[in-house]
């Protein structure tokens, strides 16, 4: 049996891939759930290959995307649209790209949109507003219920970030190394002492700055996080059925 499947594998007549019938129907002979198979099925097709998180930069400065997946209830095309209208709404987006069960979003840049996000107009932080791009994976798991799997794509941010606060820290170990090489020129007793604690100081400054800078990002993300998940919440308890983007409202009254 273990050969005929093997040889089965090799030969050229065998189909590359299993439909959605055909996986149920093995999932049924080894007395897995019909429920989980569709689950499953509706994660693989919702899966993003993300960069691995590892090194200095993933240490200090935390991901470069926030994540979040949660069954719901509802339909694909019902469940894009309530997620338009949260996104557009409650978090001064704009659509961006639709592509099949795929919606992207990303920030405003009218003045309004930017002075409402920068002081916080209407007493709620825009946590998903400094992402480069917001996007919703709407996929069906029955005829009830959709995978949603909601991305937030920091790395603009994050690189803009580094940047600074490399520049910082260079900046400041530099200057500690000219300080204490120019006290060294000096004919004064104790100027290499002075020099050397002047030094120490002004690079232990530019490293909290440096390390101030990285924090920042790492809350960044996580309220973006944080944000995704809230969103998720709403959505499972039927918090944001009503929500309409200006779109959706505009040919409904045309209707």
């Amino acid at each position: 049996m273990a050969r005929a499947a093997e040889l089965q594998a090799r030969s050229a007549d065998a189909p590359e891939h299993l439909t959605d019938a055909q996986i149920l129907a093995l999932g049924s002979e080894v007395g897995i759930s019909s429920d989980h198979l569709r689950q499953a099925l509706a994660e693989e097709r919702t899966r993003v290959a993300l960069p691995d998180e590892t090194g200095v930069v993933g240490s200090w400065f935390g991901a470069s995307h926030a994540v979040a997946s949660r069954v719901v209830p509802g339909k694909p095309a019902d469940v894009l649209a309530q997620l338009d209208g949260w996104m557009q709404r409650e978090e001064l987006l704009r659509v961006r790209r639709r592509i099949g069960d795929r919606l992207t979003w990303e920030a405003r840049r009218d003045f309004m949109g930017s002075m409402q996000a920068s002081f916080n107009i209407g007493g709620r932080p825009y946590a998903l507003t400094p992402a480069a791009e917001v996007g919703a994976t709407v996929v069906a798991v029955d005829a009830a219920r959709v995978l949603v799997r909601l991305e937030a794509d920091f790395g603009n941010s994050r690189r803009r970030n580094v940047a600074w606060a490399g520049g910082v820290a260079g900046l400041g170990a530099t200057s500690g190394v000219g300080v204490v090489a120019l006290s060294t020129l000096s004919a004064e007793p104790g100027a290499l002492v002075i020099g050397a604690v002047v030094g120490s100081v002004w690079t232990g400054v530019a490293g909290l700055v440096a390390s101030a800078v990285a924090r920042s990002q790492r809350r960044k993300v996580a309220r973006g996080q944080l944000a995704l998940e809230q969103i998720l919440d709403r959505l499972e308890h039927g918090e944001i059925r009503s929500s309409k983007s200006p779109l959706m409202e505009f040919l409904s009254s045309v209707r």
